[in-house]
């Protein structure tokens, strides 16, 4: 079996920027093979130290000619045909024999690689794959902190061996330009820039990404001092013009927004959610809600008591009233037994009559937890809280009564507490009086949290003590149905 050839880009000379495969290859070859010149010295091979294994086989490419003359008698191009001719044969030898061949090249492989030549040699004959790497000009531009190109604009990467006559027209028409390969070619890409009439424009960075780095104006360049691994830069034309006022938050910006975390979890929120809660400058809610998203410094936190719902939203339009973009976070639906009511009721004042408020929805509980179980809301249900803390327990019974008379399926919120006992087993014994004790009943806890559990049990079999808080029960009607596997649906046709 053939081994298998990877030309592996490590990137501008950061060991940090070599990529996840580029570095577990390294780790993984029997051969590393790199070029340098007759120094010895290969910066490619030294991005890649840190992913070196022990025992590995390393072949040195060493140039025959750099920047020397040569007397082959093919002149460069032919000393250099012969060298990846010679290089190419070398590693066939390793693939020969099964084993893995990694070629390093600095910034990526194809592009002003050396691997290339060696690749179109030997990428025919046996398994290649060449692995990019972040390039020279993607670190100058990085360094630099100024964008390449934008919009419909256009990037003219050139050599600095170009003839100056013919960088200089190049350069005149580029929206941007990136002018590699400069050491000794710096002083003919310098006067090249200088008749394009851009050498005000152009900047200069020398060995991005490594500790050597250096950005300077390409105007403030001494020509005696620029090493090959360096490049002239000419940024995007929008950027050079672009002069950025100071952030200011814009008049009349403030607002509340009403926002529903669903039931529990990153998972159950809305891209609208997540977009509201991001551009927020305050957040206010009942902290165990509050606790669920994430803390950014740079936003205050408003947490709350889970019985002080009107102040909570008098404090909210306060702070959008004075310019802030405030989220007031509920659980599950804003709408639904949350937070948008008291929001609403306290906007209705004349102090906010002029404080914008939005509700953005969410993911409801009931929702959640009949999900988990089939689909039992499938066709007419209604939504009923068993709290009678803000409204009589006469009213809550009159409703129950109301809709199991109508054969609705219910979801209760609010089933239980640790001060509300009765609520429950008044509720099933009611029920039980228009439902037949083999009514489904669907008992869903903490769904989508840590602790979830989904039980399907059925109204005579119902056991208040399971039931708590954190609860929600779906109540089927005559037509819900639990098949064999404990899915519970109720039909859309109605017998």
């Amino acid at each position: 079996m053939a081994g298998r050839l990877f030309g592996v880009g490590v990137g501008p000379g950061d060991p940090e920027l070599v990529t996840v495969k580029a570095a577990r290859l390294i780790g993984e070859a029997d051969v590393v093979a790199f070029h340098c010149a007759r120094h010895g010295r290969s910066i490619a091979r030294a991005i890649a130290e840190p992913y070196l294994r022990d025992g590995r086989i390393e072949e040195q490419l060493v140039y025959p000619v750099t920047t020397e003359t040569t007397d082959h008698p093919g002149g460069y191009q032919g000393a250099l045909e012969d060298f990846y001719a010679d290089c190419a044969a070398r590693l066939a030898a390793h693939l020969d024999a099964g084993r893995t061949v990694v070629v390093l090249s600095e910034g990526d492989p194809l592009f002003y690689g050396s691997y290339m030549h060696l690749h179109k040699r030997l990428a025919p004959h046996y398994p290649a794959e060449v692995v990019p790497g972040v390039t020279s000009l993607s670190a100058a531009s990085a360094a630099a902190g100024r964008p390449l190109v934008e919009r419909e604009e256009t990037l003219t990467v050139l050599p600095g061996t170009l003839p100056g006559e013919e960088l200089a027209a190049r350069l005149r028409t580029a929206d941007a330009a990136a002018v590699l390969k400069l050491g000794r070619t710096f002083p003919k890409v310098r006067q090249a820039f200088e008749d394009a009439g851009r050498l005000g424009d152009g900047w200069y960075v020398e060995r991005a990404a490594t500790d050597r780095q250096r950005v300077l104006p390409l105007a403030d360049v001494d020509p005696a001092d620029v090493p090959y691994m360096s490049l002239a830069l000419l940024t995007s034309p929008a950027e050079r013009s672009f002069t950025a006022p100071p952030p200011v938050r814009p008049e009349g910006a403030g607002g509340v927004w009403v926002v529903g975390l669903g039931p529990a979890g990153r998972p159950w929120l809305t891209p609208e959610a997540q977009d509201v809660l991001a551009s927020a400058t305050d957040l206010v809610g009942y902290g165990p809600y509050l606790d669920r998203v994430p803390p950014n410094p740079r936003q205050r936190r408003h947490g709350s008591g889970n019985r002080v719902e009107a102040d909570r939203a008098r404090h909210a339009l306060a702070l959008a009233r004075d310019g802030a973009r405030v989220a007031v976070v509920s659980s599950g639906d804003p709408g639904v037994f949350a937070m948008a009511t008291a929001v609403l009721e306290a906007a209705d004042a004349d102090a906010f009559a002029d404080v914008p408020v939005q509700v953005v929805p969410g993911l409801t509980a009931a929702q959640a937890v009949a999900a988990r179980a089939g689909a039992p809301l499938g066709h007419d249900f209604c939504v009923l809280s068993l709290s009678d803390i803000l409204k009589p327990w006469d009213v809550v019974r009159r409703r129950l009564a109301a809709a199991a008379e109508a054969d609705l399926v219910l979801a209760l919120y609010n089933p239980s507490s640790s001060r509300r006992r009765h609520q429950l087993p008044a509720a099933r014994d009611l029920l039980l009086e228009h439902r037949s004790p083999e009514t489904p009943v669907v008992i869903g806890r903490d769904v989508g949290g840590p602790e979830e559990t989904v039980t399907v049990t059925t109204l005579g079999k119902l056991d208040p003590e399971r039931v708590d808080m954190r609860c929600l029960l779906i109540v089927g009607s005559s037509a819900t149905r639990v098949t064999e596997r404990g899915v519970v649906y109720t039909p859309r046709r109605y017998p």
